[in-house]
């Protein structure tokens, strides 16, 4: 099986372009944060590229920019050809069967940035705000306060569920 699925954001606009073929394609490149720090505490990210073909390359091309938030599902694949030098050169890329747009155009250029100190500049949405909340107590205790974010605690210890309400 060859599958992906990547959560990043873009290096750059898409490039859009139409081949002999006259069918649409477009090319990004998407940077997708590494899940641990390197030796010096600093977090890495990974440089991958991505090919999308059809009305989905024209749609990215219209609604993304360089630092837009995307997630990409789809398949890897490396092809081959012969460089201007004669050698062979090898690509490998994600070809995207679908590509999601996970901020809207206002939240993409108001998008909250960190500065070297941990704080927070332009938190205008709203999963920002609620991290925004969080995170002093995070910094401090390591975790959230679970009572308080508790949705059930006004609820009786037992809860009675049928098998009828089961999607299963």
């Amino acid at each position: 099986m060859n599958k992906v699925v990547l959560i990043g954001r873009l290096t750059r606009d898409p490039d859009l372009r139409y081949p002999s073929s006259n069918i649409p394609v477009a090319n990004f490149t998407v940077a997708v944060n590494r899940n641990f720090t390197n030796q010096n505490g600093e977090r890495e990210a990974d440089f991958i590229n991505v090919i999308v073909w059809r009305k989905q390359a024209e749609n990215v091309k219209k609604y993304i920019t360089k630092g837009s938030l995307v997630a990409v599902e789809g398949r890897i694949q490396t092809r081959n050809y012969e460089g201007s030098d004669g050698k062979r050169v090898y690509v490998t890329e994600v070809v995207a069967d679908n590509v999601q747009f996970l901020e809207t155009k206002a939240q993409s250029q108001n998008r909250a940035t960190m500065t070297s100190n941990g704080q927070f500049a332009e938190m205008d949405t709203p999963i920002a705000q609620s991290f925004e909340s969080t995170m002093p107590d995070m910094m401090s205790t390591g975790t959230t306060n679970i009572e308080e974010d508790n949705p059930f605690a006004n609820f009786d210890s037992n809860i009675e569920i049928s098998d009828d309400d089961l999607p299963f």
